[in-house]
């Protein structure tokens, strides 16, 4: 079963608390979601395999570790998904990064996918799906099911803030994918916005309201 973690780190219920204040510009919540997002990469990346390889430091020779086999793969979901990337990719430089990207239909709430470009060995990596906002869980349980019709078997969400809702759609659809969130907040609104959430991460991302 789908295991959901919440990552209440100090530093990252900090943050997140100014990033909901709307009084909080688009530049300074970008800066705050890249930093939170490469904080909660420390935990979501914490049982990576390693392997043991030959190194010489400036004194002798030695066995080290260091993680094994192919890298991370980075997938936002398009828009809003962009602001978390690099700060994962602070953590592991050599991810490749791949996009789907879905809209939100205002009648029906329902996502609808417009663009899917995924590295050619993504399958072998560990996928991070990453989306601020875990509302309704449409866009993510879509985005999960479109990953493993291209054989991804290794797979990991995280988000900014959840509701419960949204939690539990994808554990219901797709039980074998862990989520890693900072907030799980009260509910949906009649409008399917998270409360008391932080409004809509891709507009205070991009200034575009």
């Amino acid at each position: 079963m789908s295991t959901l973690h919440v990552i209440d780190h100090p530093l990252i219920v900090h943050k997140l608390s100014i990033m909901r204040n709307k009084r909080t510009g688009s530049k300074d919540f970008r800066e705050l979601l890249n930093e939170i997002a490469m904080l909660m990469g420390y935990e979501l990346t914490r049982d990576l395999p390693l392997e043991e390889v030959s190194i010489e430091t400036p004194l002798c020779k030695m066995k080290a570790k260091m993680v094994a086999g192919r890298k991370l793969a980075i997938v936002p979901i398009l828009r809003a998904g962009l602001g978390m990337v690099d700060g994962l990719r602070r953590l592991v430089p050599v991810a490749k990064v791949g996009h789907i990207g879905l809209y939100r239909d205002p009648a029906t709430h329902k996502p609808v996918e417009y663009y899917c470009k995924l590295p050619t060995d993504v399958q072998e990596r560990l996928v991070i799906l990453v989306d601020p906002m875990l509302a309704t869980g449409g866009s993510a349980v879509d985005a999960l099911t479109k990953l493993k019709e291209h054989g991804c078997t290794n797979i990991r969400f995280m988000c900014l803030v959840a509701a419960p809702e949204g939690v539990k759609a994808v554990q219901a659809a797709h039980p074998d994918v862990d989520i890693y969130t900072a907030a799980l907040d009260e509910k949906l609104n009649d409008h399917a916005y998270i409360v008391p959430g932080l409004g809509d991460a891709g507009d205070r991302i991009f200034g575009t309201k």
